[in-house]
């Protein structure tokens, strides 16, 4: 057999080269023979820098301003074709994981401050480094601010009806009455911008950034209507005064809405961010004489048929006629509906009742363990 492992990360636990090694482990721990392709992945979240550095580039770090202000240490990378391709990945600046559980805790009211600033930063030194293409991977955000920050950080002015600078946070979005665009370096014209997204979801509306994705984040009831009419009146300005409608595009709700903001203002590109990897990493050319596929995700829900890593895979994988099972922390959506989007099977890694932290805590255990009971089925019929 030639079984393909290419797993995605699993939020909070696993990266996705951790994920992969896990289930290596116990595919051979079940004594199953056969040829392993290994080939972690992502879908513009968590971990894709780490994917396209796995394939050569180059690592740079530097400090800058995290969602709710603090410093915090980010990555960029410069990749191997004469460093003229950079890949930020948004949640290295601007990311969830970034915050305390009191900033994510619902109802608190710290999502209406949070600021996409830091990701702006990470542009700016791509941009300084000579970066003639960048690549910004959406995904594991903490904000809502429609890319604001982001472009504030860029030389955009954003101005109240007094002419001073608005806030930060999506939740200040509705006192911007002025965008004065002149501060955006005349460089980006010549800079190819690929927004790598793992959601198809519009920027406004009932399956907007903030109805959708605002809760995930620490946004109550309230405040997703905040954030709701804060970005609307954002984009209207936009609209009005930067010749840009991104009100309804599709994809524009990723990451808070900054895909959007990307979009209007640097004109970025929105595409599929798992096919973006599957094809810099040469994924196809595996399939052509593989048996089985094996991925994973830490939560496997109705958001993973949109577009998430997983059944990015399977799809790409049923096209060469081969299936793809997916290990994963969590399954909350129908077997049925995975199933018609490409997945054969998904199968849990807990066995028991635990308590989640217990769980996040052993997940290489769990995936491995799982990896080598699925090892033992695929042996079934052998002599």
């Amino acid at each position: 057999m030639k079984i393909i492992i290419a797993p995605g990360a699993f939020k909070h636990s696993l990266s996705a080269v951790d994920a992969a090694a896990a289930i290596e482990r116990g595919l051979k721990q079940s004594g199953l023979t056969a040829e392993y392709v290994v080939t972690p992945i992502a879908d513009g979240g968590n971990g894709t820098l780490d994917v396209f550095l796995l394939h050569g580039g180059r690592r740079v770090e530097l400090t800058v301003s995290g969602p709710y202000g603090r410093p915090v240490t980010a990555a960029y990378a410069l990749l191997d074709d004469g460093y003229s391709t950079a890949v930020i990945e948004m949640a290295q600046a601007s990311g969830l994981e970034l915050t305390t559980p009191e900033e994510r805790q619902s109802g608190t009211g710290h999502v209406l401050r949070a600021s996409t600033y830091g990701t702006g930063q990470l542009l700016r030194a791509a941009l300084d480094a000579g970066a003639r293409r960048v690549i910004v991977g959406m995904g594991g955000s903490a904000t809502v601010d429609g890319g604001a920050g982001a472009l504030q950080a860029l030389g955009v002015q954003l101005l109240d009806a007094n002419g001073r600078a608005v806030e930060p946070g999506g939740g200040q979005l509705g006192a911007v009455a002025t965008i004065d665009a002149g501060g955006l370096d005349p460089r980006w014209r010549e800079v190819e911008v690929i927004i790598a997204s793992d959601v198809d979801n519009p920027t406004l509306g009932s399956q907007g950034a903030a109805a959708v994705f605002g809760p995930q984040k620490g946004a109550a009831p309230d405040d997703v209507a905040l954030l709701e009419a804060s970005l609307t009146h954002f984009f209207s300005v936009v609209s009005e005064q930067a010749d840009a409608d991104v009100r309804a595009l599709v994809g524009g709700g990723a990451a808070g809405a900054l895909s959007a903001g990307l979009t209007a203002f640097l004109g970025g590109a929105i595409r599929s961010g798992i096919d973006l990897i599957l094809e810099y990493t040469g994924f196809d050319a595996h399939l052509r004489d593989a048996d089985l596929v094996i991925t994973g995700e830490g939560q496997m829900d109705a958001q993973t048929v949109r577009g998430k890593g997983p059944i990015g895979v399977a799809q790409r994988a049923r096209a060469f006629g081969v299936r793809t099972v997916a290990l994963v922390g969590g399954l909350n959506t129908s077997d049925a509906l995975l199933h018609e989007a490409g997945m054969w099977a998904a199968l849990p890694i807990v066995t028991a009742p635990m308590a989640l932290d217990e769980a996040l805590e052993r997940a290489a255990e769990l995936t491995q363990r799982a990896a080598q009971r699925l090892g033992y089925l695929l042996q079934l019929g052998r002599e």
